[in-house]
C-alpha cells in the first residue's frame, strides 16, 4: 500500500542534474576532452577510447577507495539516477521524485509498484556487498525487480556464465561479455548495465558497486538495438570493436559524471558534519548517519525512538542551517536529503 499525499502542491526541487554540474575533483581538462560524446565517437579509435576510459575509471577508483562517510548517499543518489534513466527507457513516465515517493511512501513489506521495484533493483546494486551481487539468488531477485519473469534456471545459468567470464576474460572482454550473455537470453539492456556495473566492482575489488551505465540510459550500448546480437555468431572484429567503443565511451562518460557528483555530495556532507556538533536533539547523530548513508529520509521515519514531531523539528533546523534540503517540494509527506 502506498501512502498518497492528500494535497501535493510541488515546488521546484533540486535535481541530480543540477548537483552533477558542481566542479569535479582533480579531473584534468585533457580527460574531459578525450572522452567522446555520441557525435565524436565515430571518429575516435578504440585505443584512444580505451585510454580515456581507463583514466576515467582510475579517477573514480580513487574516489571509491577513500571510503568516505558520505559514500552511501553518493551511491544511492546514483541508483536513483540510474532508475530514472532506465524507467524512461522502459517507456514509463516516473521521474526521480516519483521514484522516491514509490519507495519511501510505501509501507515495509508492501509492493512498491513497477517503478518502485526498478529503483529497488538499483539500490540493491549500490548497497549489497559486491560479492553477493551476481549470485543466483541475487540475479533472480533483479529479474523480478526489473519486471521480468523470475526464472531460477535462467538466473543459475547466467550466474555460471558470468563466473566463467570473470575468470577468463580481461576487463573489456568482461564488459562486452556481460551484455552478450544478457542479449542471448532475450533480456533487456538494463540488466546488462546492472551486471556490467557489478562485474566492474568485482574486478576492481570495491566493497560496493557504483551505478554507472544505468545512468547513461540508451546511450550505454549505442542508439537502439544492435543490428544483430553480440552472440556466438557475431564475432567479427568490426562488430566487437564497435560494441567495445560504445561501451567504453559510455563507461567513461558515466565515470566523469559520478566523480563530479561526488564533489557535490562531499561539499554537502561537509556542511552537515560541520553543524552536527551543534544539534541538541536526542538521536541527532543517528539522523546525520542516515543522511550520509542514504539518498533521502521521509520525515516520518523511525530513527532512535524519535517522535515524528521531534524529527520534523530537527529536519527544519537542518534546512535552516543549510545542511539539508527538502526534496519533495511538498508541504506534507516531506522528504529530506543532503
Amino acid at each position: 500500500m502506498i501512502l498518497r499525499p492528500k494535497s501535493p502542491p510541488r515546488l521546484r526541487a533540486p535535481t541530480l542534474g543540477a548537483a552533477a554540474a558542481a566542479p569535479a575533483i582533480a579531473l584534468p581538462g585533457w580527460l574531459r576532452r578525450a572522452v567522446p560524446d555520441a557525435q565524436s565517437l565515430a571518429v575516435k579509435g578504440i585505443e584512444d577510447i580505451a585510454i580515456a576510459a581507463g583514466a576515467a575509471i582510475g579517477a573514480l577508483d580513487a574516489v571509491v577507495r577513500r571510503q568516505e562517510r558520505w559514500a552511501g548517499a553518493w551511491r544511492q543518489r546514483l541508483a536513483l539516477a540510474a532508475a530514472a534513466a532506465t524507467t524512461k527507457q522502459a517507456g514509463r513516465v516516473e521521474d526521480e521524485a516519483a521514484l522516491r515517493d514509490a519507495v519511501l511512501l510505501t509501507r515495509p513489506g508492501d509492493d512498491a509498484g513497477p517503478a518502485g521495484r526498478m529503483l529497488l533493483a538499483w539500490r540493491r546494486l549500490a548497497s549489497r556487498p559486491t560479492e553477493e551481487l551476481l549470485t543466483e539468488t541475487s540475479i533472480a531477485g533483479v529479474l523480478d525487480a526489473l519486471g521480468l519473469a523470475r526464472n531460477d534456471e535462467t538466473a543459475a545459468n547466467l550466474a555460471d556464465e558470468l563466473r566463467q567470464l570473470a575468470a577468463t576474460e580481461g576487463t573489456v572482454g568482461v564488459l562486452i561479455g556481460a551484455f552478450a550473455a544478457v542479449e542471448r537470453r532475450g533480456l533487456p539492456r538494463t540488466l546488462g548495465c546492472w551486471i556490467a556495473d557489478a562485474m566492474l566492482a568485482q574486478r576492481l575489488g570495491w566493497a560496493h558497486a557504483v551505478p554507472l551505465l544505468g545512468g547513461e540510459g540508451a546511450g550505454a550500448t549505442g542508439s537502439g538495438r544492435p543490428r544483430r546480437p553480440l552472440g556466438v555468431a557475431a564475432t567479427s572484429i568490426e562488430v566487437v570493436s564497435e560494441r567495445a567503443k560504445n561501451l567504453l565511451a559510455a563507461q567513461a562518460r558515466a565515470a566523469l559524471r559520478v566523480v563530479d557528483l561526488s564533489a557535490d555530495i562531499e561539499r554537502r556532507a561537509d556542511r552537515l558534519t560541520a553543524v552536527a556538533p551543534s544539534l541538541r536533539a536526542r538521536g541527532a547523530n543517528l539522523v546525520v548517519d542516515r543522511l550520509l548513508s542514504d539518498d533521502a529520509i521521509v520525515a516520518s521515519a523511525k530513527i532512535a525512538g524519535m517522535s515524528d514531531r521531534s524529527l520534523r523539528r530537527l529536519f527544519d533546523r537542518l534546512v535552516e542551517l543549510g545542511a539539508v534540503r527538502e526534496l519533495s517540494g511538498r508541504t506534507t509527506f516531506r522528504i529530506y536529503g543532503i
